[in-house]
């Protein structure tokens, strides 16, 4: 990972100042740095990391910092990782163009590796990531999608990342076919899981481990699937109260909705299809050498649901 975060250095120069100012603040403002530790997770269950690995995780965490910039502005956030966003300290027309600069100098770093493959995982990435973004538009203050509707939506925008990312080190790593459907697989599921807990913790975490407010989602009027499944398992008036704070953004009736969503057990049914999603990605891998990165592998999928930030 510090040969990465070397590479990322490296790779962020540009001739224009602010690019170089918004680039390092948004890159080193405390990220977990998961895409890229599944990269090179997935390249040690084989052949082991090379300079190409190194390349490709620096890649693919460009690609996500630039998702990160984008949504930031319009989500109108002010908040993450427990610091000011880049569009609050810079404004929206720096951080959207730099968010550009990281999507173009990423494809710029791709092509230098001159493999076919890796070119095609990535673009489709990419592309489906802005598809998930554009459905998440669409469903700002909508009440009545449906759970399927919702876990579409996060597949696209989080979870394509992740599989992308532990594909792409079994790829690299002239993995089979076999193998690298499995680590794609594993990647999707984990994704899944990791942005349910997301919305659990939106709705319940602690602001200080979370580094932002609670109820950023339901002040933006997205229909997250706890909220969703107070919807359908409360009473009339129950699922009034939640379809109204979604529709009007109503902070005000947060801790209204908290009881709606503690009577209901949405937290703990999200929790436990988040669960299922951390299973079905050790599953996907369960036929591999079992060997120190695939317990790491594993273990990450524990973090995945059990952890607080």
């Amino acid at each position: 990972m510090n040969a990465v975060d070397t590479v990322i250095r490296q790779s962020l120069h540009s001739e224009v100042p602010l690019i170089n100012q918004v680039s390092e603040y948004i890159i080193h403002s405390g990220g977990k740095r998961l895409r890229p530790a599944l990269v090179l997770l997935s390249a040690n269950m084989f052949q082991g990391v090379r300079t190409e690995h190194h390349y490709l995780a620096a890649i693919v965490e460009f690609i996500h910092t630039a998702t990160l910039l984008h949504d930031d502005v319009v989500d109108e956030s002010d908040l993450r990782r427990g610091k000011s966003t880049a569009n609050h300290v810079f404004g929206n027309a720096a951080s959207v163009l730099v968010g550009d600069f990281l999507y173009s100098r990423a494809f710029q770093m791709m092509v230098k590796l001159q493999n076919m493959r890796v070119m095609e995982i990535l673009a489709e990435a990419t592309n489906t990531i802005s598809e998930g973004e554009v459905l998440q538009l669409l469903n700002v203050r909508k009440v009545d999608i449906t759970e399927q509707d919702y876990l579409k939506v996060i597949h696209f925008k989080t979870a394509k990342l992740f599989e992308a990312a532990t594909r792409l080190g079994a790829v690299m790593s002239n993995a089979g076919a076999q193998q690298e459907q499995g680590l794609a697989v594993y990647g999707m599921h984990l994704g899944t899981a990791f942005q349910l807990i997301d919305d659990v913790l939106d709705l319940s975490g602690d602001p200080g481990q979370i580094g932002k407010k609670l109820g950023n989602d339901l002040a933006e009027g997205k229909p997250t699937l706890p909220l969703l499944y107070a919807i359908q398992h409360g009473t009339e008036a129950q699922a009034a109260l939640v379809k109204a704070a979604i529709s009007q953004g109503d902070l005000t009736q947060m801790e209204a909705v908290l009881e709606v969503l503690a009577s209901t057990g949405a937290l703990a049914y999200v929790r436990e299809v988040a669960r299922k999603e951390a299973d079905l990605a050790c599953q996907a891998i369960a036929d591999f050498a079992q060997n120190e990165h695939h317990h790491a592998l594993v273990e990450l999928s524990d973090f995945a649901v059990a952890r607080q930030y």
